[in-house]
């Protein structure tokens, strides 16, 4: 593991929003896939899907971890975790659909 893992990994996952337009994310290792509909992310805790309307990141602070995007948010979920590679594979199917 190198020192980036093992500063994101002392960090706890947590999720604020705010008035569903806001939204901050910490833990996040990184960005998997992003549009205005749609974030695909790798946290500590698995892969997390926001989507919602006129998403836009607004800030990425990759030594912390942490994500700030904002836009209409619609939904917050995370995808099952059976194996890393049945996840990828998932992920990748969704988004070439």
């Amino acid at each position: 593991m190198d020192k980036q893992d093992n500063t994101i990994n002392s960090y706890n996952h947590g999720i604020s929003l705010f008035e569903r337009k806001n939204l901050v994310i910490t833990g996040v290792k990184k960005i998997e896939n992003f549009d205005n509909t749609q974030f695909i992310l790798e946290t500590i805790m698995g892969f997390m899907i926001i989507k919602g309307c006129d998403l836009e990141l607004v800030k990425l602070d990759t030594l912390q971890g942490h994500v700030t995007i904002k836009g209409t948010i619609n939904s917050i979920s995370y995808a099952e975790e059976s194996s890393k590679k049945e996840k990828e594979e998932s992920i990748f199917s969704r988004l070439f659909k």
